[in-house]
C-alpha cells in the first residue's frame, strides 16, 4: 500500500489572491505531509502535520491567519477523525492554541470525549503546554476593517458577513486527508470561521460529519458556509458513497451536486480519498485550491485555482 495526502485551502472566489503564493502553499505543506508517510508516520500524523503547515502559513483563514469576528477577536475551530479506529477530536470556539488542530488531536487522544469548547479548551491547551496564538496578524486586521465598512449595522450585520464572505472569498478553511502505508485513513480540519461572525459561533469543521469525517473505506473535508454544510452532512455524506463502492471523485461530485440542490452555488467544497488511494477536489464556488502528493513519486499535483 502506498501513501497519498490530499489538502486543500478553502472554497471560494480567490480573486485578487496571489497564485504563486497558494501554489508555494501548497507544495510546502505537502510535501511536509508526505515526509510524514515516507517516514512511517501514521495517517493521523500526516493531517495533523499538513494542517498545522496550513495554520502556520498565516495567508488562510486557519491558525495564525484565522480573521476576526464582530468584536475583532479570533475564535477558531477544528477537527481530527481517525478512520480505523472510528474516533473524532475536535476544538471549537478556541482562542488560545495557535494551532487549534493539535488540540483536536489531544482532544481525541488524552479524553473520552469528541469535543470540548471555548475557555475550557483553552484551559487544556494551556496545560498541555500547546503554543500560544499571538492574535490577529497586521494583514488580518486590515482585512478586517475592510469588510466591517462594507457591512451594515444592527441586526443585519451577520446575515450581511455571509453575503460579503461569499462575494469576497473568505471561505477558506484548511483541511487534510491521508491514507498511510498500512491502509489506514484520516482527516482533518481547521479554520477562523467566517469573517464577522458573532462571538462563540461554532461552525462544521468542529462537527464530526459536516466538516469531517473518516472511516475504513474513504475520508473528507468540506469547506464553505459553516451552516449549510452542518445542515447537508456533506463530508459523512462522501464517504458514505465511498463506502457503498463509489471511487472518491463520483462521490465527490454527488455530495456537492446535492449539496448545491439544497443551499445553491457558492456554498461549499470539498476533498475526498478512498482505500485505494484516489483523490479528487470537488466544489460549486469559483475555486478551490487543493493538491495531492503520493509517497511513491512525491510529485505534487495542484489543481482548483479556477472555476470547474
Amino acid at each position: 500500500m502506498k501513501g497519498v495526502l490530499v489538502i486543500h485551502c478553502g472554497a471560494g472566489t480567490w480573486r485578487g489572491v496571489d497564485e504563486e503564493t497558494i501554489k508555494k502553499v501548497i507544495v510546502d505543506t505537502l510535501r511536509r505531509g508526505i515526509d510524514v508517510l515516507v517516514g512511517g508516520g501514521t495517517a493521523l500524523d500526516a493531517v495533523v502535520e499538513a494542517t498545522m503547515s496550513l495554520e502556520d502559513s498565516g495567508v488562510l483563514n486557519a491558525g495564525l491567519g484565522s480573521v476576526p469576528d464582530l468584536r475583532g477577536n479570533v475564535w477558531m475551530d477544528a477537527g481530527v477523525m481517525d478512520g480505523w479506529s472510528g474516533r473524532a477530536g475536535a476544538a471549537a470556539a478556541v482562542t488560545y492554541p495557535k494551532n487549534p488542530v493539535l488540540l483536536a488531536r489531544k482532544i481525541l487522544e488524552l479524553t473520552d470525549h469528541i469535543m470540548l469548547a471555548g475557555s475550557a479548551a483553552d484551559e487544556l491547551a494551556i496545560k498541555l503546554g500547546l503554543p500560544k496564538h499571538p492574535g490577529p496578524s497586521e494583514r488580518v486586521k486590515k482585512r478586517y476593517e475592510e469588510v466591517l465598512k462594507k457591512a451594515s449595522s444592527g441586526d443585519a450585520v451577520f446575515k450581511k458577513s455571509f453575503e460579503l464572505a461569499q462575494k469576497l472569498g473568505y471561505f477558506d478553511t484548511v483541511g487534510a486527508v491521508a491514507l498511510d502505508n498500512e491502509g489506514k485513513l484520516a482527516a482533518a480540519v481547521s479554520t477562523g470561521g467566517v469573517i464577522l461572525k458573532f462571538p462563540g459561533r461554532v461552525g462544521d469543521s468542529a462537527i464530526p460529519g459536516a466538516g469531517f469525517y473518516a472511516n475504513k473505506y474513504g475520508a473528507a473535508v468540506a469547506t464553505g458556509i459553516g451552516e449549510t454544510i452542518m445542515m447537508s452532512m456533506l463530508s459523512l455524506r462522501a464517504v458514505n458513497l465511498i463506502s457503498e463502492g463509489y471511487l472518491a471523485d463520483t462521490a465527490a461530485r454527488l455530495a456537492i451536486q446535492y449539496h448545491t440542490s439544497l443551499y445553491g452555488k457558492d456554498t461549499a467544497g470539498l476533498i475526498t480519498l478512498d482505500y485505494r488511494g484516489n483523490a479528487y477536489g470537488a466544489y460549486n464556488t469559483q475555486a478551490m485550491p487543493w493538491g495531492y502528493a503520493k509517497t511513491e513519486t512525491r510529485e505534487v499535483v495542484i489543481s482548483g485555482l479556477k472555476k470547474p
